[in-house]
């Protein structure tokens, strides 16, 4: 459901998507908080998320983007909010994106300043295996996860509608401003998995003042059925 009268920058299905979910200290997140936003929490905890998933038919301003149509993501991101007056907006703020395309990353640099990363990389979707993959100095690493259970719409007030039900998006500018950007998608299926694999060594993706928060096992797992998806151009706020 589309609330945005103009027409979408990108268009796409994002598919499978895998969450890892981590509590953290909010002070380690004010570094990253773009201007005119608040961290948004769940039940007074705050979390980052290292999230995985399929980009599938992509078409910017409505062109097909040929040759991209079907490749890994893989974002680290936190959560926050802006009112604007009535309207809180739940959005996230993304700490790294990797993509395998280096087109992928000029265009979101260009356009929304988001901090993308360029890494080869490959996943894998089987009914016993949900795994995403980057190489890093010459090594695979990522995270691993098997599924059970059937698709379900999961409640309104549970951690996984917190982690999956955000519909905008900010990035902080060059000039230290604030672009707000929104998503819309259907509510997202969830189903239940388990952690198989997860390699932690990601100081030198994030800083090392993350190795020690994503070392732990994750506080959350959420496999998310995904659909198809439009993102709006951005504007400064």
């Amino acid at each position: 459901m589309t609330r945005n009268l103009t027409r979408p920058f990108l268009t796409a299905s994002w598919q499978d998507l895998l969450l890892l979910n981590w509590r953290v200290d909010p002070r380690l997140l004010q570094h990253y908080l773009p201007e005119g936003t608040e961290l948004d929490s769940f039940c007074g905890e705050h979390f980052v998320s290292l999230v995985g998933f399929r980009f599938l038919n992509m078409a910017v301003k409505g062109v097909p983007a040929v040759g991209f149509r079907d490749f890994p993501e893989v974002n680290l991101r936190f959560y926050v909010c802006r009112n604007t007056g009535g309207d809180v907006r739940r959005g996230v703020v993304f700490i790294r994106e990797m993509t395998p395309h280096r087109l992928v990353e000029w265009v979101a640099q260009r356009f929304y300043n988001e901090p993308y990363r360029t890494l080869p990389m490959r996943y894998q979707i089987e009914e016993q295996c949900v795994s995403y993959e980057w190489k890093l100095d010459g090594r695979w690493q990522g995270m691993s996860t098997q599924p059970s259970g059937e698709w379900n719409e999961p409640p309104s007030n549970s951690n996984d509608t917190f982690f999956i039900e955000h519909y905008w998006g900010y990035s902080r500018q060059r000039d230290g401003g604030t672009l707000e950007y929104e998503v819309t998608h259907p509510k997202w299926r969830v189903r239940l998995a388990k952690l198989i694999q997860f390699d932690p060594c990601l100081a030198k993706l994030y800083g090392s003042e993350w190795e020690e928060v994503l070392s732990v096992e994750p506080e959350s797992v959420v496999l998310a059925e995904g659909s198809e998806v439009a993102v709006f151009p951005g504007r400064r706020i």
